[in-house]
This record gives C-alpha cells, sequence and structure tokens, in this order.
C-alpha cells in the first residue's frame, strides 16, 4: 500500500516538473535571444537593422538636403532680385546673418508666379477664342502642319467681306512654287485670266490653289508631297501685272485664311 502512494506522488512531481522546467527554459531562451541580439554585433545581422555605414549615409543624405536647400533658396532670391531689377525695383541685399531678405525674395517669386500663371490662364483663353473664332471651319485639323508655298512678302491679305479669300505673296521670278501638303493634282493647266493655274486635293477636304504661276512642274493626276516643287513664280494671266503667287486655302468648300497656319 506505501509502495502504491509513493509511485503516485513521484508521477505528480515528474509532470509538474516537467512544465515548470519548460516555462523557465522558455523564459531563458527568449531573454537570452532577446541579449544576444541587443547587445553583441548578431543584431546586425536581423535584415533592415541600421548598421554604422547606413547611419553614415543617413547623416551624409540630411546635409546634401540641407546644401541643395540652401541652393535652392539662393537660386530663388536671385530669381527674384532679377525680377525686381526688371519692374523698376531696388534690389535686395543678401544678408547671411538675417532671413528676413530671403523670406521677402520668396515671398516676391511666389507671387510674381502667380502673376505669371494668371497672365498665361489669360493668354491661353483669349488666344483659344480667338482660335475658335478664326479657325472655326478647320477645328478638326489643328496641329497640321502646312509647308509655305513659297517665300515672300504678302503684298494683299485675305478679305473675304473685300471679295479676295485668298492671298497674294510678292517674290523673284522663277521662284519654286512647292506643295503645301501631300496630296493629289486635281487639276494643272493654263487659264487666261489667272495664267497657269494649279488645284490640289489634300487629306481631311483641304484643297490648296496656285495661281499666276509661269511654269508648270507638275500633271493632273500627279501625287505631290508637303514642300515638293510644282510651279515657278511668274506674272503669268492678264489680271497679273506683277510678279507673285496667287495663293488659296479652302476647307469643305469654306475659304480659309493661310497666313494663320503658315509662316510666309
Amino acid at each position: 500500500m506505501q509502495k502504491y502512494k509513493t509511485e503516485m506522488f513521484a508521477t505528480a512531481f515528474s509532470r509538474r516538473l516537467f512544465i515548470v522546467l519548460a516555462s523557465a527554459a522558455a523564459v531563458i531562451l527568449i531573454a537570452g535571444t532577446y541579449l544576444l541580439t541587443a547587445h553583441t554585433f548578431l543584431r546586425y545581422t536581423i535584415p533592415g537593422y541600421p548598421n554604422q555605414s547606413t547611419k553614415e549615409a543617413a547623416i551624409d543624405n540630411l546635409l546634401k538636403i540641407d546644401s541643395l536647400e540652401r541652393v535652392i533658396e539662393t537660386w530663388a532670391f536671385q530669381i527674384a532680385n532679377i525680377q525686381r531689377v526688371v519692374t523698376g525695383m531696388d534690389p535686395l541685399q543678401l544678408d547671411t546673418a538675417s532671413t528676413r531678405a530671403r523670406k521677402e525674395a520668396a515671398s516676391d517669386t511666389i507671387a510674381y508666379a502667380k502673376e505669371d500663371s494668371l497672365l498665361r490662364a489669360m493668354i491661353k483663353n483669349e488666344e483659344r477664342f480667338t482660335l475658335s473664332k478664326g479657325r472655326r471651319s478647320i477645328t478638326q485639323i489643328e496641329g497640321t502642319h502646312f509647308y509655305p508655298p513659297v517665300k515672300g512678302v504678302i503684298t494683299q491679305e485675305y478679305n473675304p467681306a473685300a471679295d479676295h479669300p485668298y492671298i497674294d505673296i510678292a517674290s523673284a521670278t522663277n521662284t519654286t512654287v512647292c506643295a503645301t501638303l501631300d496630296g493629289t493634282v486635281i487639276s494643272a493647266g493654263w487659264n487666261d485670266d489667272t495664267g497657269y493655274t494649279i488645284y490640289i486635293q489634300h487629306p481631311n477636304d483641304i484643297i490648296s490653289v496656285y495661281k499666276h504661276t509661269e511654269k508648270l512642274l507638275v500633271k493632273t493626276g500627279n501625287k505631290v508631297t508637303a514642300g515638293s516643287p510644282i510651279a515657278l513664280v511668274g506674272s503669268a494671266g492678264s489680271p497679273s501685272t506683277n510678279v507673285y503667287l496667287h495663293f488659296e486655302l479652302w476647307h469643305k468648300g469654306e475659304a480659309i485664311n493661310p497666313a494663320q497656319y503658315i509662316t510666309f
């Protein structure tokens, strides 16, 4: 009977002891791991843990950022001074012992930037209104690059109200006349009133017309590219007395002002 009690006590004691020892071992293991990784070189093996080189790099980056901020601040001060001089104001003096001047310069730069932005917006709005008013019939081909048919001086401007929906460009005799866009020659021949005359059909329902030329370099049906020679400037045709090119530009049956799209 006594032997049975001894075995029961030994079994209970061993299980309780095992739990205590396991808990103590876990605590010791966690504490030891923390001490090793926090106070020895092993902490540098942890991914993302900053070592001495990363700390030095961070300090170096902070110094560089501070230097760049000072450079940008100086540039802003100089730009503001230039703007003050241009507008007739006295330039500010750069005083390293005081930041008042630099703050004032920076505020001036911001003010000028706002004024410049408002001016740009106003001009852009006016230009958009002008374009929509003057190029209403050609808005679908905005951005098209028109090659100048001839270099010269516009002697008579586009004026539909005066029955002149085209322009006259004065140039030297035998100056080459070029196609303003890629296209197909739909007519090239002689006319008693307009001399040698060329009509070219272009994409997007555009037609260009060249009159009073002295000599044709293309025939009806020819394919042309922008800038390719098509005729020579002259004074052919009964109404013509001077050497010039009569140039027309049409879009969907409506005459448009070539000077709004081409630099002569």
